[in-house]
């Protein structure tokens, strides 16, 4: 496994990043202010992150996301591992932002994350469509903190 990151052509990993932000003017907001890190085994990539310093010692994960065939195989936790042992030298806290989703939130806990707060109405307010997951319409946006 080799984790790289990725300087140019950010947009070129957008199917992947779009698989953790659906929306395309969303991911613009914070693609080329962030750090983008991709995460290749075999010569395949696998995971894609983007994660930016929000000052004061903070950092939040923009975006987290697997390809779906090599999902469930330990990439995304790789990734956030390698996150958090760079941004620990650097910061205090590690964000993740995310739905309320049973498919992601326990992903975020089992990594250590515990809930922060929330930002009611998110996706309704700033995505074009609604997004579901699971069978179920994400509306707001949980955030999640591992203190570093």
């Amino acid at each position: 496994m080799e984790i790289r990151q990725i300087l140019e052509n950010k947009r070129s990993f957008l199917p992947l990043l779009l698989l953790g932000d659906e929306q395309e003017d969303m991911i613009a907001r914070y693609l080329d202010l962030g750090t983008l890190l991709a995460l290749y085994d075999g010569g395949v990539l696998r995971t894609v992150a983007v994660v930016t310093d929000e000052g004061g010692g903070v950092f939040e994960l923009k975006n987290l996301a697997t390809e779906p065939r090599s999902q469930r195989q330990g990439y995304g936790r790789a990734m956030v591992e390698h996150i958090a042992a760079v941004c620990r030298g650097r910061g205090t806290r590690l964000l993740a932002g995310t739905g309320d989703s049973p498919l992601t939130i326990p992903f975020y806990e089992r990594l250590g994350f515990r809930e922060s707060h929330r930002v009611k109405n998110f996706f309704t307010d700033h995505y074009d469509h609604p997004i579901y997951e699971a069978g179920r319409q994400l509306t707001d946006m949980a955030y999640l903190a591992m203190e570093l």
